[in-house]
């Protein structure tokens, strides 16, 4: 399954056994996605969450 990349508009190859939650990576820009959903052969994506630094503030 194709998806394209926000950022760099590449094509993101998401695996046939990718599962809803899964992350996956542009290889251009290293974006990484969120597998949204999967359907008839199709993949959505989402940004994936950055989990931000808690430094003890």
């Amino acid at each position: 399954m194709i998806a394209k990349c926000e950022e760099c508009d590449a094509d993101i190859t998401v695996p046939d056994d990718a599962i809803v939650g899964e992350i996956v990576q542009c290889k251009e820009c290293s974006s990484e996605y969120e597998v949204v959903s999967i359907g008839d052969g199709k993949v959505e994506l989402k940004p994936a969450e950055v989990a931000e630094e808690d430094w003890g503030e």
